[in-house]
């Protein structure tokens, strides 16, 4: 089982980049798909995130989300259709006839269309922070955010609970595997799979909880709450990360002239 959110070791144009550039277009992709709600934008967003990471060979690390991202979109038009009711009606969810001689639960463009551009902004702000993630060594991470003046103690939180996500990952089914070899079976369907999560949760909990004291004391015992920062080397720039940076400055601005006009 591969590692989600682990650092891929690879000879991509996405490893060559800065860390800097890259951190600087993930957040100008972030903050594009919040305040963007044109879904042709963010859709040729989505596009050219999987185009560069087809390039780098890793579409295959973004595609093993799409199923949670789907689930995740059809829950959110679904609820969108529920609680908003702006537009024309296209249809029902329960169609007319089959329980009343009206439909049930009208469909609205105005639904639709805001369902869509909801789903969108998560394809993208996941897609480009798993690119960033998996293309970056944790320790030019490191240096890239104290460069920027993060302070250390928060830029050593977020990469302990970057590294944390494929450890628990695995310890989570490793739990699961015990429990297997031990007969355990909450049974199929939803039912079964809600019935699977608490004593699968209750022991990972447990362990992160144990592994985090153990981290604790021994980053006391190496000084780290004595540093005030940590040694980092000069970042250099290429013509890659200009280009990175500029494609996400112009889509912004392209953003903006469009709102205004």
């Amino acid at each position: 089982m591969k590692e989600i959110m682990q650092y891929i070791n690879r000879d991509s144009f996405l490893h060559k980049m800065n860390p800097l550039s890259k951190i600087a277009a993930v957040a100008g992709i972030i903050v594009l798909s919040v305040f963007s709600t044109n879904s042709t934008v963010l859709a040729l967003m989505v596009l050219g995130i999987l185009l560069a990471s087809l390039k780098a060979g890793l579409q295959q690390e973004l595609l093993r989300q799409l199923k949670l991202l789907v689930f995740l979109s059809v829950s959110l038009i679904l609820l969108t259709i529920f609680t908003l009711k702006s537009g024309e009606i296209v249809g029902y969810l329960v169609p007319p006839g089959t329980i009343t001689a009206s439909g049930i639960v009208p469909i609205t463009t105005g639904a639709l269309d805001f369902g869509v551009v909801l789903s969108l902004r998560f394809f993208a702000m996941l897609f480009a922070f798993q690119l960033l993630v998996i293309t970056t060594k944790p320790s030019d991470l490191m240096k890239a955010l104290l460069t920027i003046h993060i302070p250390v103690d928060y830029v050593l939180m977020f990469v302990i609970a970057l590294r944390f996500i494929p450890s628990l990952q695995i310890e989570g089914q490793r739990i699961h595997e015990a429990q297997l070899a031990r007969g355990y079976n909450p049974g199929k369907g939803l039912r079964g799979k809600i019935m699977s999560v608490k004593p699968l949760l209750v022991p990972l909990v447990a362990n992160s909880l144990g592994r985090t004291q153990v981290l604790g004391l021994t980053m006391d015992m190496r000084g780290y709450r004595s540093r005030r920062s940590v040694e980092s080397s000069r970042l250099s720039w290429s013509k890659t990360d200009f280009a990175a940076v500029s494609c996400v400055a112009l889509l912004g601005a392209g953003i903006v002239l469009g709102s205004i006009i």
